[in-house]
């Protein structure tokens, strides 16, 4: 799991917070942890340079785990519009300083290419190009809007890109050329972005979601296949994030996730990629294994019981009104 966390108030609480109950579901996290200074955001959100330099290499510290890597800490400048240009600068130091990666959201939306144009007389990735980055460490965030240009020097520079299709979907973001990113060697990597814009936060559903949504923004029902769209929610998915994960083979950390072949939605068990990717169903899923330990088994968590997890998530949300 990456969790891309900008709650920060200023200090590593409720990052550390989230790291430890990943430790407790014992699931393996990156925390993309937010470097964030625009001054219209609300408060929880904001730090100046020194503090989001200071607290992330803080938070690396105590948590960066270069041996099973089951925590990593990798810096998150969040934006164009959530970060100004010495903040981004900033984060993508950290990443080079710790030598991980670094995550920034670009082109999600129209008007930020509109923005961008404005601000800095070039489009986005053009204009964080233009600072002095390394963008074969960058992992870009969406990128709906990257016109053949920006695609082209993403491919050049190494860089990546995390694909979010459901959520750009949800809130009517636009859509990524999923295609050509692909056929010019971007590495991409599936992602679902957060609840507030995802509901079904599964990689499975992201492959089904690719696939599709490629195909009908092609008009073309070859335009990608299933065993690519598999591959990106595990291999490159794992590249991306420069984590030995994604694969079983020698050298990658034991992730495995158990699908019953009994289950009618994997039937017939032909093309069994095709099947997880266009028709598997949740309840297939049977066991989860990280770094060799089980975390699911026989679809049942082991470390934390569900009817604990209800009860605080009850509790949490007491009073909340529907929007």
């Amino acid at each position: 799991m990456c969790d891309f966390y900008y709650l920060n108030r200023q200090a590593n609480d409720n990052a550390s917070a989230t790291i430890e109950a990943a430790r407790r579901l014992g699931i393996r996290i990156v925390l993309a942890r937010c470097f964030y200074d625009w001054d219209g955001a609300p408060v929880s959100y904001r730090e100046t340079i020194p503090q989001a330099v200071a607290n992330f290499e803080a938070l690396a510290a105590r948590y960066q785990d270069r041996t099973r890597f089951l925590t990593a800490v990798q810096p998150a400048p969040h934006s164009q519009h959530g970060a100004t240009p010495a903040m981004i600068e900033a984060g993508a130091g950290c990443a080079r300083d710790a030598g991980v990666p670094w995550h920034i959201h670009l082109a999600e939306e129209q008007y930020q290419v509109a923005q961008s144009l404005e601000r800095h007389g070039l489009r986005p990735l053009h204009a964080v190009a233009a600072l002095p980055v390394d963008l074969s460490q960058m992992i870009a965030v969406h990128g709906c809007w990257f016109d053949a240009g920006e695609r082209a020097l993403l491919a050049e520079r190494g860089g990546s890109l995390a694909y979010c299709p459901g959520s750009n979907m949800f809130l009517g973001d636009g859509v990524t050329d999923l295609v050509d990113l692909v056929g010019r060697g971007v590495k991409v990597g599936l992602g679902t972005d957060g609840g507030c814009s995802n509901n079904r936060v599964s990689v499975f559903d992201e492959m089904r979601t690719a696939a599709l949504l490629q195909k009908v923004h092609r008009v073309d029902g070859q335009a990608i296949d299933a065993e690519t769209c598999f591959a990106l929610g595990t291999r490159t998915a794992g590249e991306v994030l420069r984590l030995p994960i994604g694969r079983i083979a020698p050298g990658y950390r034991c992730d495995l996730v158990a699908v019953d072949l009994d289950d009618p939605s994997l039937w017939p068990v032909q093309a069994l990629e095709k099947n997880v990717v266009y028709s598997l169903s949740p309840r297939a899923v049977s066991d989860v294994v990280v770094d060799g330990q089980e975390v699911v088994a026989s679809r049942r968590l082991c470390h934390v019981a569900l009817d604990e997890i209800q009860a605080r998530v009850g509790k949490v949300t007491t009073g909340w009104r529907r929007a």
